[in-house]
């Protein structure tokens, strides 16, 4: 079918151990056991061990068997299991719309009944693009929304939420308002998808032959862990015949043999699973085709004709786990598309490099799509208003002089000049961290607009001349900087001091008028009016002066110092540190026990003291370092990591933060960072705090939850 996207799913085959974990239980099980002769007792474990490997190597066990796969189709949204059968199934007729949450890109179904959340389109091996493009050739509405499904499909939410009269009829989308940034990422690449599909043979190649991009080889190779995985093994069934010659009539004996079993099988199952996480990726690019070949993978190269393909959306995409097979994100896949906007292959990218990808497949005639891409910022004014005659004068530089400004050479004559009658205002002003001049005519037109480094003179050089040959200069940077430098130098002298004894006021409403306070007083006392300003004098003749104050700001503090919440470790990370702790510290207790055994009078005589010693030792040395364990510190201020006992571990101010959450992008286990505004990690939080009550506090103080978008600036921190 043309108007159909698979999903992507890992496919089986490879030669993979069948039940390791119960059979080398099994194994570890046999080696306690005091089985006589020896050799049946080392035959067994050795046999028992190796079953894994021989269910994975048979015929039956290799045949390739497809994982469950999601398809978008003319049918509907569904999900097919081995054999072709449908497991589950919206049908087309009663999807009224599907609609992807920006927050945590789970894909949602709208019906006549109410709304279905499928799942995350990651895990359902949906590109979003792909998605897009198929549901539309599909007729089917696809909508983004900027939020999260939860709130999505909470009714309290949708009620308190809804507009009546905008929220009605089938295909509504609910309270989520539209991420508009997002859907015109997605139509900008399928405008391009479509221009690329109806505008064959425009973008002719510029070079020929072939171009091979390798990822770096792993480290170590895949050769040496291949090695050390057999090694280990060997070593492990060379010690257990070495206990067999010796005799295993003591339990230490026995227990050192089921642990080297262990470690033995440990060993093996680590390499090969170092071994599947090793991937190599190996393009061939060239005019006539695409050749992809993946390790580990098919043995066959994947092959795409460049005839087939209309365009490639190169960016962060999906790749197949190597040991589970589930889909999961890598930072970089490609796309196929071909001249009817169907999905040909998606091909493995993960560990090149995008720009050296990108470059190459331009230059063999390939349509290159990359979903980041944006034209550059570029300042407001340029040099397009600057005349020509600037670059024809060699070491020519702006000058005033003769009660205007010119243009002189490197000797210092002027070779053009504008006269002071004709200009309007000199403004100066930065952009982007720059000083730029704009000059304006007496009729307020704009004769120039340069930045000054290109016009070799400084910002100073340039106001203090124009000011001195009368010429109207707007500075308003420069002076609000003296207004705000003559205010602080005001109020420093406006404030007597502490010392400085206050001058007594004396009001004296009667002096104004004929016949003072400095009268005689029987001068006054001849006029009634005047006693009546004599008792005013008197009520009043008291009241001290006001003493003139200064008030002193202290800097804000820091996000350490900040008031805000204090988030620690769960409950359940604590108790499995201590879990971990204790048993690290009982293994060693064993393992100390049986090497140490036979010189410290047995096996059970060391580890009755050696195993309560290491469980103290592990409960006393977890509960040191956990007395003293980091805090994660969230205020308006910014971000912090805070030690019980006040040491600052790191802090980032809030205007360096670009968003908060889980980072999920990279081959690793997932981890919770702090970005930049530039989608960069700048910190990482080593301990899991619980991440309902880290995104509140986010929330509540105005610190950006999730990854930052370049489209949509973070928002600012909350007035205080």
């Amino acid at each position: 079918m043309e108007d159909e996207l698979v999903g992507l799913a890992g496919t089986g085959g490879r030669w993979r151990p069948v039940a390791a974990v119960p059979f080398t239980a099994g194994a570890a099980a046999l080696a306690l056991m005091p089985i006589r002769p020896v050799w049946l007792w080392a035959a067994l474990i050795v046999a028992v061990a190796a079953v894994p490997w021989l269910l994975g190597a048979l015929p039956e066990a290799r045949r390739r068997r497809p994982r469950p796969y999601w398809r978008l189709s003319a049918d509907g949204l569904e999900r097919i299991g081995p054999g072709g059968l449908a497991l589950t199934r919206y049908e087309r007729d009663r999807i009224d719309a599907l609609a992807v949450t920006t927050g945590d890109g789970v894909l949602t179904v709208f019906h006549r009944f109410g709304r279905t959340a499928v799942g995350a389109t990651a895990s359902l091996g949906l590109e979003p693009i792909a998605l897009f493009v198929t549901a539309r050739r599909l007729g089917i509405p696809l909508h983004l929304l900027d939020g999260e499904a939860d709130d999505l499909l909470d009714p309290a939410v949708e009620e308190a939420l809804r507009v009546p009269g905008l929220d009605d009829g089938p295909a509504s989308v609910g309270a989520l308002p539209r991420d508009h940034a997002a859907e015109k990422r997605l139509l900008d690449q399928e405008a391009a998808l479509l221009a690329a599909a109806h505008e064959p043979g425009e973008h002719l190649p510029r070079l020929g032959g072939e171009v091979r991009l390798d990822t770096p080889a792993p480290l170590p190779s895949r050769r040496r862990i291949a090695a050390l995985g057999a090694l280990t093994g060997m070593l492990g069934a060379v010690m257990i015949a070495r206990i067999a010659v010796e005799g295993t009539g003591a339990f230490g004996a026995r227990l050192a043999a089921a642990c080297w079993a262990v470690a033995a099988i440990a060993g093996v199952l680590a390499a090969r699973r170092r071994l599947a996480r090793a991937a190599q990726v190996r393009w061939t690019i060239s005019a006539e085709r695409l050749l992809v070949r993946a390790r580990p993978g098919g043995r066959a190269p994947l092959a795409v004709p460049a005839d087939r393909i209309a365009a490639l959306v190169v960016g962060p995409g999906l790749r197949a786990d190597p040991l589970s097979g589930e889909p999961q994100r890598a930072e970089l896949a490609a796309l196929a598309f071909g001249h009817r906007l169907e999905l040909l292959a998606r091909l493995p990218a993960d560990g090149l490099d995008g720009f050296q990808l990108a470059h190459a497949l331009d230059d063999h005639g390939y349509r290159v799509i990359t979903p980041g891409a944006r034209p550059p910022r570029r300042p407001h004014y340029g040099l397009d208003r600057v005349p020509d005659v600037f670059p024809w004068v060699p070491g020519g530089r702006l000058v005033v002089a003769d009660g205007g400004l010119g243009w002189a050479d490197a000797a210092g004559d002027v070779v053009m000049q504008v006269p002071g009658e004709h200009l309007g205002v000199i403004e100066l002003l930065t952009i982007a961290g720059h000083a730029w001049v704009r000059l304006h005519d007496s009729d307020g037109d704009e004769l120039l607009a340069a930045p000054l480094s290109a016009l070799r003179i400084s910002r100073t050089d340039l106001r203090e001349s124009a000011r001195r040959e009368g010429l109207p200069v707007n500075d308003a940077e420069y002076d609000a900087y003296l207004s705000a430098a003559f205010h602080s130098a005001v109020s420093t002298l406006a404030d007597p001091g502490p010392d400085t004894e206050p001058a007594p006021a004396s009001l004296a409403p009667g002096a104004a008028r004929e016949g003072g306070t400095d009268a005689r007083p029987s001068e006054r006392a001849d006029r009634p009016d005047d006693r009546a300003d004599d008792r005013a004098d008197a009520d009043t003749e008291d009241i001290p002066a006001v003493r003139a104050f200064a008030l002193d700001l202290d800097a804000p503090p820091g996000p350490a110092a900040a008031p805000g919440a204090t988030l620690d470790a769960t409950r359940r990370s604590r108790i499995g540190t201590y879990a971990m702790s204790v048993a690290l510290c009982e293994a060693a207790a064993l393992l100390g026990a049986v090497w140490l055994g036979p010189e410290l009078g047995g096996f059970s005589l060391v580890a009755s003291w050696a195993v309560p010693a290491g469980a103290l030792v592990g409960l006393v040395g977890n509960w040191l370092y956990d007395r003293n364990r980091a805090q994660l510190r969230v205020s308006a201020a910014g971000l912090a990591v805070v030690t019980r006992r006040g040491r600052v571990e790191w802090e980032l101010a809030r205007d360096r933060i670009g968003g908060v959450g889980v980072d999920e992008s990279s081959a690793r286990m997932p981890r919770l960072v702090a970005w930049g505004p530039s989608g960069r990690v700048l910190r990482q939080v080593a301990f899991p705090p619980d991440l309902a009550e880290l995104r509140r506090a986010c929330e509540r103080y105005g610190v950006p939850w999730g990854p930052p978008d370049a489209d949509r600036p973070a928002p600012p921190p909350p007035e205080l």
